[in-house]
């Protein structure tokens, strides 16, 4: 998302609120680090587009209603779960997959993280579910097997729902694979 964002200013990066501690490697501002009651008192007053709780670590993952400054388009970095909400209230958003190139990869990139191993394991066997219904729902699915082609595939993707927005009859932006 940071290449995403640096590469096209129009894009505006909603940072979502979880209860998970920071891992030590991770930068401060990656996410608005709370405590469960804080975000619990949140969510109960209506303050999440959406929100969810990870099985695979017990913690609340939330998007607070956002306001991007006026000509940005909003980018949200959610699961599956957040996705279908955001669906549901935003039927017009465009929602991308993005996938690993394999699972191999995915389980390296996870244990790169330094999460404890019920973590990795939980996290690979919702990622099977994730992938199969997100494909479904998902208006595009980008493999991220290189950083520079899967950016390019992300932006080129954008670029054509700028000119071709869904919704309108005959005209939706193609589903791409």
């Amino acid at each position: 998302m940071n290449e995403l964002i640096a590469r096209d200013p129009r894009l505006w990066l909603s940072r979502s609120w979880t209860t998970r501690a920071r891992r030590p490697s991770e930068a401060a501002d990656a996410y608005v680090f709370v405590d469960r009651p804080a975000f619990e008192a949140h969510r109960d007053s209506g303050g999440f587009l959406e929100w969810t709780e990870l099985p695979a670590n017990g913690c609340l993952y939330g998007t607070p209603w956002p306001d991007p400054p006026a000509g940005r388009d909003l980018v949200l970095e959610i699961d599956l779960d957040g996705a279908r909400q955001v669906r549901e209230r935003r039927p017009e958003a465009v929602i991308l997959l993005i996938e690993p190139p394999s699972w191999e990869e995915l389980e390296r990139r996870l244990r790169g993280r330094g999460d404890p191993e019920s973590q990795v394991r939980s996290r690979l066997e919702l990622a099977e579910v994730e992938v199969h219904e997100g494909r479904k729902l998902a208006d595009a699915v980008v493999v991220n097997d290189s950083l520079a082609r899967a950016t390019a595939e992300v932006a080129g993707i954008l670029a054509r729902y700028r000119t071709s927005p869904p919704g309108l009859s005959g005209t939706d932006a193609p589903k791409e694979t």
